[in-house]
């Protein structure tokens, strides 16, 4: 399988804790689709303290996964929004 390209897409993305509405990422995302997961790589600023724990209210939004061999966040649905 292919990996993830690298340098990623150029449209950047603010993602949000559902909860508390609190910033988590900024996030290069490819596509119009759901965010179903984030490749570490293409993360441009990141707001947390701790890895997939919210620093505003301490709820997992996410789970740690390897996708096509690139380290990755695996979304759990509902947890996160992005403008």
């Amino acid at each position: 399988m292919a990996k993830p390209n690298k340098k990623g897409p150029t449209r950047t993305v603010d993602i949000f804790c559902s909860a508390c509405k609190a910033p988590l990422f900024k996030y290069r995302k490819g596509g119009k689709g759901a965010l179903i997961k984030c490749f570490i790589e293409r993360i441009t600023e990141d707001f947390t303290n701790e890895a997939c724990i919210c620093p505003n209210c301490n709820r997992p939004f996410a789970r740690h996964a390897l996708i096509k061999g690139t380290p990755a966040y695996k979304m759990i649905g509902g947890k996160v929004i992005f403008k």
